[in-house]
């Protein structure tokens, strides 16, 4: 590879630093599950859940306590009714929105869509979290369980390029129909073209400091 190719944002691979200076040291989670006690109302909800949801052990592939936050790790194709669960019988009655996440050297599960849901009624939050590979990158739309997600679901969508599968209008929200690429997976290029001001020019963003 040559020094002028862009090797993804700011030119970092490995560490996901996108500071330039090396120095982002990120605290590595168990692979597996948490083990109970959870915490905080963490073993309620997990308890309620398992009693709401027969199928609990076969659609949750891992919950994780950390920080503070309780996150189940949801098959994709099981999404949608553990939300219906969720918002009907635990009353999560808010969804926040989705958040993608790229994780490159998470082989075959390198696309993740994060999902804070809130409860008002019982003052609770928690997270859920689906991972695919980049190759099938569809999960189902939950537009049909929490309305709000739509336009959350279309930026996902626009930024990393996942797919939600029954979303009612799944169309770009931030960049134009015809833009290449996602821009925030972690292996889109900065690129970049220069900027024109009265009596000055500010040249790429990828060419005023080099990051490699």
């Amino acid at each position: 590879m040559s020094e002028d190719t862009n090797k993804g944002m700011f030119g970092v691979s490995g560490t996901g630093d996108t500071s330039g200076y090396g120095g982002l040291v990120r605290q590595q989670l168990s692979a597996s599950s948490s083990q109970r006690p959870y915490g905080s109302y963490f073993d309620d909800v997990a308890d309620e859940l398992e009693r709401a949801y027969p199928e609990f052990s076969d659609a949750i592939e891992k919950v994780i306590v950390d920080r503070g936050e309780l996150t189940l790790h949801v098959k994709r194709e099981k999404l949608v009714d553990v939300a219906l669960v969720l918002r009907d019988k635990l009353l999560f009655e808010v969804c926040l929105g989705v958040n993608g996440v790229h994780y490159p050297e998470d082989k075959g599960r390198e696309l993740h869509a994060v999902y804070p849901l809130l409860s008002m009624t019982h003052n609770r939050r928690i997270r859920l979290e689906v991972s695919v590979p980049d190759s099938d990158a569809h999960i189902p739309s939950l537009v049909e369980v929490w309305a709000g997600n739509n336009w959350h679901e279309r930026e996902t969508y626009d930024m990393f390029g996942i797919i939600f599968d029954g979303h009612p209008a799944l169309t770009r929200i931030l960049m134009p129909d015809d833009w290449p690429g996602h821009p925030q997976r972690k292996d889109y290029p900065l690129g970049g073209i220069p900027v024109e001001y009265i009596g000055a020019t500010v040249p790429a963003p990828d060419e005023r400091r080099s990051y490699r």
